[in-house]
């Protein structure tokens, strides 16, 4: 979270007085901050981009209410992810009357192939996505319990489409379990989920009835989605591969 002047120079490897320079552009923007001996942190301009992006992201705007019913159908806080690079990321959250021991927060990166929220989207990407996503990282599925191999794996991702949301036990935090379902864009294309999570000590008696209301509140923000894109449909932000 803070970098030396000399580390940023190293990392950005271009000579020093073009480093320089681009750093006192970037402070002079109020991207970076200055917090003395060298040292810099983010600054309050990505605050401010945080605030613009939380007016203006069709996927949030989607989004809006919706969170909070589920919560409130549920008892479990809840949260929306959207794909990211290689991984799943948090971009909202509500924490529910049973709240679990562990809060994922907006910004928090999760892996893709681990939990309910990421898994879901996963299998919900197209065949040839898969298959790529196989063909780099078997070992690593294999190891996580998706698929001895690639029809294996293809199998698991269609048992998730099928059932219309992802189910874990312990794979993030041990001892806690949760729920996802897919967003799709106005083209069918998985954007992101929505989940929630428990400790098991405190887990639903009926989890068919939970995961009704985490499908419900997916399809709202996905039909939302759909009404507003205007025939161009919000893109992906990752491709999962």
């Amino acid at each position: 979270p803070i970098w030396a002047a000399a580390d940023i120079l190293e990392q950005i490897q271009t000579t020093r007085s073009t480093g320089y320079r681009y750093i006192k552009n970037l402070s002079e923007s109020g991207l970076l901050s200055a917090v003395g001996n060298g040292h810099y942190i983010l600054g309050p301009r990505v605050i401010e981009m945080d605030f613009q992006i939380r007016q203006t992201d069709p996927l949030l705007k989607a989004s809006e209410g919706v969170l909070e019913e589920v919560a409130g159908a549920t008892q479990y806080s809840v949260w929306l992810c959207t794909l990211f690079q290689q991984s799943v990321l948090c971009v909202d959250y509500c924490v529910g009357f049973i709240p679990t021991s562990v809060l994922i927060d907006r910004g928090q990166r999760l892996p893709l192939f681990r939990s309910a929220m990421s898994k879901v989207i996963m299998a919900n990407l197209a065949n040839h996505q898969l298959r790529n996503i196989h063909g780099k990282r078997a070992e690593e599925l294999k190891s996580y319990g998706l698929g001895e191999d690639w029809a294996a794996f293809k199998d698991y991702m269609a048992a998730i489409r099928s059932e219309g949301y992802a189910f874990s036990d312990g794979e993030l935090v041990e001892g806690i379990s949760g729920l996802g379902a897919p967003i799709f864009n106005a083209e069918g294309a998985v954007l992101g989920s929505v989940g929630l999570a428990w400790d098991n000590e405190s887990a639903p008696g009926d989890i068919a009835k939970i995961a009704e209301a985490v499908v419900a509140g997916a399809k709202v923000i996905s039909q939302r989605l759909a009404e507003t894109e205007s025939g161009t449909a919000l893109g992906r932000r990752a491709v999962g591969a």
